[in-house]
């Protein structure tokens, strides 16, 4: 299963059920999850970590 057909289907299921409300949260999650695994041993990781 490739990435673009889970994106497909995300898109799919959100369009089918009018659940809008759930792409802010995993766009949200997945730019978080980006920056963290980006940023892992850098100066900016303390900063992160002090957010939790």
């Amino acid at each position: 299963m490739s990435k673009i057909s889970i994106l497909y289907e995300f898109w799919e299921f959100l369009k089918e059920r009018k659940k809008w409300w759930l792409a802010p949260i995993i766009i949200f999650l997945v730019l978080f999850g980006t920056l963290i695994v980006l940023t892992e041993g850098t100066a900016i990781a303390p900063f992160i970590y002090t957010i939790f």
